[in-house]
């Protein structure tokens, strides 16, 4: 049965006869079902009945409804309701908005508001670059999506991604004290997002791109850069790229490998793939082989993007033909940010020793990861429920706090490998092991040392 996840947590309320034996009851149907109970609290109480809120991790939907009717099995039992807990923590949003000033008299509406707000708005239109100092501008990003490539999703469009960017800026404040704001725009041409996010810049000191098809995403955000002055980062390449490049420069340390004597196989040209493989040529990688669909990318194939091109003309110095599991053959590193279930653990057997593997597509990975440990030294997901989870919350909350601090409008490479070392570097070398390579998403120094790099490359760029 698949692992249970906090994902997919219910709470079974039930009624069941009063009695010693009723919670072993309840304890018993939960365990047999294969649930992980998290609580069982007793909410009213009689004499010969009580009600029960039983709370247990599940793997999914079908599973859930299985130790539904597991507890409404009991002799004695009425199951009055069932509650998703994931669908309450989405009650009403998760974001808010809250005055940062006291508005409690006519003197604070005064100065707040009409007549005082006058003076400030005239001296930014006397000084537009005042606007950074006076206003939310200084310290708020928008997280821009048309809701063409949700994780794990695809194309669901704008209103349905709303609740993966209400997380991204709760993220943003938690992590990175960024106030961060969705913007999920109801079009997927590219000339129309460009404008509206060209037009709505004035508000923001940042523009954090997400979830974004490609190609377009990588238009979308060249031409956003060209246009606006203020930075814009495309997490989905950007953050991804920074992680996976400090997981990896930690997990070469575990298996005494160097970054440009290893064979790396990338799995996904898209968005994620292009930006890890640029990031990993500017840290000096060695060989690189990108496999899309149809096997390793190179330059004898027809009727490639750009992008495609690129990858063909830098990267599989040996012109390399063949799928996925044929290039593998031999590889120190493999890097998934494609589509599950490509791998078998017996393909990262054919790897060269002390493999490294990132399957980091989610919500299920490349190659199971159970398998992969077999064969492989250090292996990384994109779940929490294994070790070494890669995940962007280690970038971008720090990242944007370091450019909004520094008040840059450019992003360079220097700056995401700054990033990447300073993550890579919460890792203290007597932490570091196969099953640590990369720190908590819960290290709460994790942000202002990724923000430290980002504005030390600043300062020292100019």
């Amino acid at each position: 049965m698949p692992s249970t996840s906090p994902g997919y947590s219910i709470t079974v309320r039930v009624e069941v006869p009063a009695g010693g034996t009723a919670t072993a009851a309840l304890t018993s149907a939960v365990g047999t079902a294969g649930g992980a109970l998290t609580a069982l609290d007793v909410v009213e109480s009689q004499t010969d009945r009580m009600v029960v809120d039983v709370t247990c991790d599940t793997s999914g939907e079908t599973h859930a409804d299985e130790i539904t009717k597991a507890i409404a099995a009991i002799p004695g039992a009425a199951v009055r309701k069932v509650s998703d807990r994931t669908f309450l923590m989405h009650l009403g949003g998760k974001i808010e908005v809250t005055p940062k000033v006291p508005l409690k008299h006519r003197d604070d509406l005064s100065r707040a508001y009409t007549p005082g707000v006058a003076r400030v708005c005239m001296a930014i239109a006397e000084h537009p670059e005042d606007a950074r100092h006076l206003t939310i501008k200084r310290n708020t990003v928008a997280v821009v999506t048309d809701g063409s490539a949700v994780l794990g999703l695809g194309n669901i469009g704008a209103a349905a991604s709303l609740p993966v960017m209400e997380g991204k800026a709760a993220l943003f404040k938690q992590f990175g004290g960024v106030d961060a704001w969705p913007v999920c725009l109801d079009t997927q041409d590219t000339d129309t997002l460009v404008e509206i996010v060209r037009a709505m810049a004035p508000v923001y000191g940042g523009i954090n791109l997400e979830d974004i098809s490609a190609p377009r995403c990588f238009e979308i955000e060249a031409r956003l850069r060209e246009l606006l002055d203020i930075p814009v980062f495309h997490d989905d390449q950007h953050g991804t790229a920074i992680v996976v490049l400090a997981a990896l420069t930690n997990a070469l340390r575990v298996v005494d490998k160097r970054i440009e004597d290893v064979r790396i196989v990338v799995s996904g040209v898209g968005a994620a793939g292009n930006a890890i493989i640029r990031l990993l040529l500017a840290q000096g990688a060695g060989e690189i082989i990108g496999c899309g669909r149809d096997g390793a990318v190179h330059s004898g194939q027809k009727n490639m993007d750009q992008f495609r091109t690129w990858i063909a003309e830098n990267t599989n110095s040996a012109n390399l033909a063949g799928s996925l599991k044929e290039v593998l053959v031999g590889a120190d590193v493999f890097i998934g940010v494609s589509a599950p279930n490509l791998l078998t653990g017996e393909d990262i057997a054919t790897m060269a020793k002390d493999a490294i593997v990132f399957a980091l597509a989610n919500p299920v990975s490349e190659v199971d990861p159970v398998q992969a440990s077999k064969y492989a030294a250090v292996v990384a997901t994109g779940r929490s429920d294994y070790p070494n989870q890669i995940n962007n919350v280690l970038v971008f909350p720090g990242f944007f706090r370091g450019l909004l601090d520094a008040g840059v409008s450019d992003i360079t490479d220097a700056m995401l490998i700054a990033a990447a070392h300073a993550i890579a570097d919460k890792v203290q070398a007597d932490q570091l092991n196969s099953s640590y390579i990369v720190p908590s998403v819960f290290d709460a120094s994790v942000a202002p040392a990724v923000a430290a790099a980002v504005r030390g490359v600043a300062t020292a760029q100019g």
